[in-house]
């Protein structure tokens, strides 16, 4: 498992061709995904937490290479004020994509507006080589704020060639996924914990089950598809082998990614042929 300094040196080093890209998991639903000559982080949830089942791999001082960092919700283990706070200390390069709800959190922790990208469904920021969308995600329920718009987000980000979707927290809702076919995704990142009474009342906030982030990839037909939010905390989780066992026998042509922390994966373009392993 790569960490700390050696993960941020295999980042830097890696040179995803036009059309391909290379991605790390850091656990819960962060991911750093290098394509486009740009290094982007999603949801990066760095905070030290007793709670925690999976370490943090890096400190917030040690990311001074993220292009953009984008938080789904403002929520602990999606918006981290630590991580936020420290990636800005640490460097004036990185700008930070959230919902307009999510960037009044920002602005409380002083993170300059010039460098707060604020989006909301059917909002994008274009500059050369890039496009970021959004659509709204439900994390149990599909709200919206009648004045700043949808506190939950899915990200589309266009680069290099690739389209990322990283859906953010959400369960599946009525149209997501005719809003999701305006794009071909290259890579699908889709929680997987669900959700239940118990969770509910507690205030945990639920998901997508396995089955219904099966469906969604095996009908949106992504290139591959990365389940993730099973693993950080044991009142929260859930098992991938059963994403897994379900989606080779309804979808056996769809790929996937189940794999190690701090671990690189190499999504080839297309005309290299996909190496990536189910």
């Amino acid at each position: 498992m790569r960490q700390h300094a050696e993960l941020i040196h295999e980042i830097n080093k890696a040179a995803p061709p036009y059309g391909g890209l290379a991605f790390w998991w850091l656990g819960q639903h962060s991911f750093i995904v290098k394509a486009g000559g740009r290094i982007l982080y999603f949801d990066p949830y760095l905070s030290p937490n007793d709670a925690r089942q999976v370490p943090p791999l890096l400190l917030p001082k040690e990311v001074r290479h993220a292009d953009f960092v984008f938080g789904s919700h403002d929520h602990i283990d999606h918006v981290d004020p630590y991580a936020i706070t420290g990636i800005a200390a640490a460097t004036s390069k990185t700008r930070f994509v959230v919902s307009r709800v999510a960037a009044q959190h920002l602005t409380q922790l002083g993170i300059p507006d010039e460098r707060v990208l604020t989006l909301d469904e059917g909002l994008t920021y274009e500059e050369e080589g890039l496009r970021i969308s959004a659509i709204a995600a439900a994390h149990e329920f599909l709200d919206r704020d009648p004045v700043l718009g949808y506190p939950y987000l899915c990200f589309i980000v266009e680069t290099g060639g690739v389209t990322i979707v990283h859906t953010g927290d959400t369960c599946r809702y009525e149209g997501m996924l005719l809003k999701l076919r305006r794009w071909s995704p290259d890579i699908f990142f889709v929680p997987i914990n669900g959700r239940d009474a118990v969770r509910l009342s507690n205030d945990c906030i639920g998901n997508m089950t396995y089955q219904e982030a099966v469906d969604l990839a095996g009908e949106l037909q992504p290139r591959l598809t990365v389940p993730s939010h099973y693993d950080m905390f044991a009142h929260n989780s859930a098992d991938p082998k059963l994403f897994a066992d379900y989606m080779d026998v309804k979808y056996p042509e769809r790929r996937y990614w189940i794999g190690g922390y701090g671990e690189r994966v190499d999504l080839p373009p297309l005309d290299a042929g996909d190496t990536t392993t189910r």
